[in-house]
């Protein structure tokens, strides 16, 4: 446990969003055939699934003390999901356990650096701000939230003030929202919750999705413009950080990707982690790229996430350059 002011125990990390299983297919040719045909492929797993619970155990493999909430059903696949996470070390004594309703799952296609994501949303929309104790908030040193679109309607409503809470009580805060599966990508009341967020973390669609721009550099403008910085993640292109006026592009060198599957989430705990190490957002991103790198070296989310000295050691072979905000991308 870390240590916060006055000697009181706190929680390097707070997680809040989603938390289902990811039956993950694998192969040459994933594509279902309809008709009632039947396609052999190269492997299906059961795995952690969902962005918050992806990231929850990267960052408790970087050494993090890690708090999940979330809601899961009372089935087989939400135990499932609680002691795969409590054998990874992630506290789940906030996750609500909804007695009738199913546990979110997601099948998930996967064919080399690309994939095709089917969710059914289950007991994951019944998360609220409610649900989210406020002395886990005020002991925290950082709280992310995923998957803000999944759970726009539920947690969406006070989740402003429950980032403005945790921030009053010392804590920094960020965002990954993910795709927006209606569309929409927003309104006022993401807005808000962007002005009481530290640091924003799209890829680079999501991002020109949620600023209405065309690029990835106006996009990150009129991003920052509403108040976080912003960490663009551009795959195997790197990251974008946009932070005032001060712009960086990191890359590392190529790997071959296994399966890409959570490298997303695995780069926002690596970033999390960079910054609670008193990091410059550039260097976390680069260590962020590492663990999400290193994240796609097997099936699923969270197989291949590494411990910090691995991730460290790959993040000295970024590449950190100062871009002008006005450059395009390469």
């Amino acid at each position: 446990m870390t240590e916060r002011g006055g000697g009181r125990p706190g929680t390097d990390l707070v997680v809040v969003g989603d938390c289902n299983p990811d039956v993950l297919v694998l192969g040459g040719d994933v594509t279902p055939s309809f008709g009632q045909q039947e396609k052999l492929v190269g492997g299906i797993w059961l795995v952690v699934g969902g962005s918050a619970a992806i990231t929850a155990v990267a960052a408790a493999r970087l050494g993090l003390s890690v708090e999940l909430v979330a809601a899961v059903g009372a089935d087989p696949p939400g135990d499932f999901m609680l002691a795969q996470l409590a054998r990874e070390g992630v506290g789940t004594t906030a996750v609500a356990v909804r007695d009738g309703v199913p546990t979110g799952m997601t099948v998930a296609l996967s064919h080399g650096p690309d994939r095709a994501i089917l969710t059914a949303l289950g007991a994951m929309t019944s998360l609220t701000a409610q649900d989210v104790p406020a002395a886990l908030l005020a002991q925290a040193r950082h709280v992310h939230v995923s998957s803000y679109f999944l759970l726009e309607r539920s947690l969406g409503p006070g989740l402003a003030a429950m980032l403005a809470a945790a921030r009053a009580a010392g804590a920094t805060t960020s965002l990954d929202t993910n795709w927006d599966p209606a569309g929409k990508w927003g309104d006022g009341q993401l807005r808000a919750s962007l002005v009481q967020t530290d640091v924003l973390l799209p890829n680079g669609i999501e991002a020109t999705r949620i600023a209405g721009e065309p690029t990835v550099r106006p996009a990150a403008r009129a991003l920052t413009a509403m108040g976080p910085r912003v960490a663009v993640k551009l795959g195997e292109r790197g990251v974008l950080c946009a932070d005032g006026p001060a712009w960086h592009r990191v890359e590392l060198p190529p790997v071959t990707p296994v399966d890409s599957t959570g490298a997303g989430d695995c780069f926002n705990a690596g970033l999390i982690a960079g910054l609670l190490r008193g990091l410059a957002l550039p260097d976390a991103a680069a260590l962020g790229c590492a663990v999400g790198a290193l994240s796609t070296q097997a099936a699923g989310g969270t197989a291949s996430c590494p411990d910090l000295a691995s991730a460290l050691a790959l993040a000295q072979t970024a590449t950190i350059r100062t871009v002008s905000a006005g450059t395009p991308l390469a």
